[in-house]
C-alpha cells in the first residue's frame, strides 16, 4: 500500500513542514533580504523565516518572561475570594 507524505507526517527522524513560496517580490526587497541574511550569517531562506516568526509571533515570545514578572510582584499576596471583592465593590457604589 502507498501512502503519500504529509507536512505532519514524519520522515525519518525529521518532521517535514509546510513550505510558504512568495511570488512577485520586487528585486529591491530581494537584494535587502540577501543582505540582511548575509550580515547575519544566515541564508535568505532562514532570514526570511526568521523574519516571518519575529512579525507573527512577536506576542508569543514574552509570554513566560511576564508570567514570572507577574509571579514575582504577586508573590507574598494574600488571594482574596472574588465574590467578596466583587460585593465590597458594589457595596462602595
Amino acid at each position: 500500500m502507498k501512502t503519500r507524505t504529509t507536512p505532519e507526517r514524519a520522515v525519518g527522524s525529521q518532521r517535514r513542514l509546510p513550505q510558504l513560496l512568495v511570488r512577485d517580490v520586487p528585486q529591491d526587497v530581494v537584494e535587502a533580504l540577501k543582505r540582511r541574511a548575509a550580515g547575519h550569517g544566515r541564508s535568505a531562506e532562514a532570514e526570511h523565516r526568521i523574519i516571518l516568526e519575529e512579525a507573527l509571533c512577536a506576542g508569543r515570545a514574552g509570554f513566560w518572561e511576564r508570567a514570572a514578572k507577574l509571579r514575582a510582584e504577586t508573590r507574598g499576596h494574600p488571594l482574596s475570594n472574588s465574590t467578596d471583592l466583587i460585593r465590597q465593590d458594589r457595596d462602595e457604589r
